[in-house]
Formats: structure tokens, C-alpha cells, sequence
């Protein structure tokens, strides 16, 4: 059987809708030099984008935190606008802006340059549907990070350094652990666990990334009547824990069974997890079926 061939995805580089290996980017953009941008991922389902509103508004209040003149509800709108020019179906959409081109100092050039702000919508397929139900195995790392991860920033160096190690140790994703012993998040993926049926999360720090599946997961929580808590997991505790999962805008959710070879819980996908995962694809569903 031939490999499948991906179709160019479809591209709005400051207004003008193109295919993406069209756009062209000039080597001065801050982003290229100095990784001066944000950005954000949506999932598309049935053709609609999945908590759009929550995007955007994490998308403004990034650009406000790094002082970037942007304007997130006009990039809201032309990312809808992306999305129905294309005929995606099942995708993501991918948003950058970057302080634009502008010669190289490190401080924030004045007057501020014209931002760039890239917008595409592809293709996605879940490459979790065969190991959701089994659950996956994951590593352990310290983290190397930046401290201010709340900042969606396209720094992601350490990121991908981690996801790399994962990737060799035949893992879907490496949790960082902080100089405390606590577990706090995953390279690409916010982490739960579950303790004598007590959902628990790390408290959002600056540190944690604000996930917006996260987020709808703390309400899927309530709605399924699951105690949760705002506390920290800790890596030499894990024997404590009945159950760890995963969440992202890709991710969805998803179960852990082993970490660093250790068995969590059963070692098998647990209830709670297997729980709000039918919550989730019924809110999805919902949404998808509904004018976006």
C-alpha cells in the first residue's frame, strides 16, 4: 500500500489566504532570531474549532503578557474565516504572531514593527486511537525549562529535547519533574492523577502552562461529581496514585499505565479516566454538532 499523501494545508499570512509552503518569512522576523512569539493550537471537529473562545482569549492575554501589538479577537476572526475556506473536516489550526521583522537588538525594537501573524488549518487524525483504551507509558525528566511557562511561547527548545527523549524510549511523553520532587506537567500535555478517587492537578503557577483542555477537564470533573483538588503529584509518591492521565488540545484525554516502567494503579486504563473520557466526547459531539 502507497503511503497516504497530505495535501498542503491552507494559510493566511497576514490576510492573504495561500498554501502554506507558499509563505515566505524573512530571516529578520523576531521569531526566526529570537523565538519572539506565542502561538496556539485548536483542534477542528466536524469542521468547527473546538473552545475557540477560550484560544483567543489565552491568545490576548499571551500577547499582553510579552507586550506583543496584536489584536487577538481580529485573529480570532480570520482564523474562522481560514477555517471556512478550507474543507477540513478533521484538523487542527495552527495561530503564531511574532513581533515581526525588525534589524537585530534584543530589546523590543522602537517604534514596534508590523507583526506577522500566521494562521493554517490541517489536516489532523488521532494518533492516540489505538493506545487510548490500552493506556501509555511515559518517562520522567527533570525539568529544563524556561520559568515562565505560562507564556504559550514558541520557545520549545527543552520541549522538544524531552519529547525526543520520550520518542527513543519508546514513550509518548516525558513529565517534567521540578526541583521539589513534584511532578508538574508533560512536554506537550497537562497532567491529572487520581488518589482514593480525588482528581489532583498542580495549582497553576508560572511554571504550569494553563491548558485549555485542562480547563475543561476540571468542569467535566464537577459534572461527573469526581472530588478534585489543586495539588501537587510527587514522583517518589506514585505508588500512592491509583490513576494518571493526560490532557491537551491533540492529546485529548489520555491514560498512563506505566511510568519509567513503574505500574500505576492496575496498570491498567481506570475508571475515572475512562469516565471523562466519555464526558469529553460527548461535550465534543455536542459542540460540533452545534453552530459554531
Amino acid at each position: 500500500m502507497s503511503p497516504q499523501v497530505l495535501r498542503d494545508p491552507l494559510a493566511n499570512w497576514n490576510g492573504e489566504l495561500m498554501p502554506l509552503s507558499e509563505v515566505k518569512v524573512s530571516v529578520l522576523d523576531r521569531a526566526f532570531l529570537f523565538g519572539d512569539a506565542i502561538y496556539e493550537v485548536i483542534r477542528i471537529y466536524n469542521g468547527c474549532p473546538f473552545l475557540f473562545e477560550d484560544h483567543v482569549s489565552r491568545l490576548g492575554r499571551n500577547l499582553e503578557k510579552i507586550s506583543l501589538p496584536a489584536n487577538a479577537v481580529a485573529i480570532g476572526e480570520r482564523t474562522r474565516e481560514t477555517i471556512a475556506a478550507s474543507d477540513v473536516v478533521e484538523g487542527i489550526v495552527y495561530i503564531q504572531v511574532t513581533r515581526g521583522v525588525a534589524p537585530r537588538t534584543h530589546q523590543y525594537p522602537v517604534p514596534a514593527p508590523q507583526p506577522n501573524e500566521l494562521i493554517y488549518v490541517a489536516d489532523f487524525e488521532d494518533p492516540y486511537a489505538n493506545t487510548r483504551k490500552q493506556g501509555v507509558s511515559v518517562i520522567v525528566l527533570n525539568d529544563m525549562r524556561w520559568k515562565r511557562c505560562d507564556i504559550k511561547s514558541v520557545n520549545l527548545l527543552a520541549n522538544c529535547m524531552a519529547a525526543q527523549a520520550a520518542s527513543e524510549a519508546d514513550c509518548a511523553e516525558a513529565l517534567f519533574v521540578d526541583g521539589n520532587g513534584r511532578l508538574t506537567e508533560g512536554s506537550r500535555s497537562s497532567l491529572f492523577g487520581v488518589r482514593n478517587g480525588t482528581i489532583l492537578t498542580a495549582p497553576l503557577e508560572e511554571n504550569i502552562l494553563p491548558g485549555i483542555t485542562r480547563k475543561l477537564l476540571m468542569q467535566l470533573a464537577k459534572e461527573c461529581h469526581f472530588p478534585m483538588r489543586e495539588e501537587g503529584l510527587h514522583l517518589n509518591k506514585l505508588s500512592e496514585i491509583d490513576e494518571l492521565f493526560l490532557t491537551g488540545t491533540t492529546t485529548e484525554i489520555l491514560p498512563i499505565t506505566l511510568v519509567d516502567q513503574q505500574k500505576i494503579g492496575t496498570g491498567t486504563v481506570g475508571p475515572v479516566a475512562s469516565k471523562l473520557d466519555e464526558a469529553y466526547k460527548k461535550t465534543v459531539n455536542h459542540l460540533a454538532n452545534s453552530v459554531g
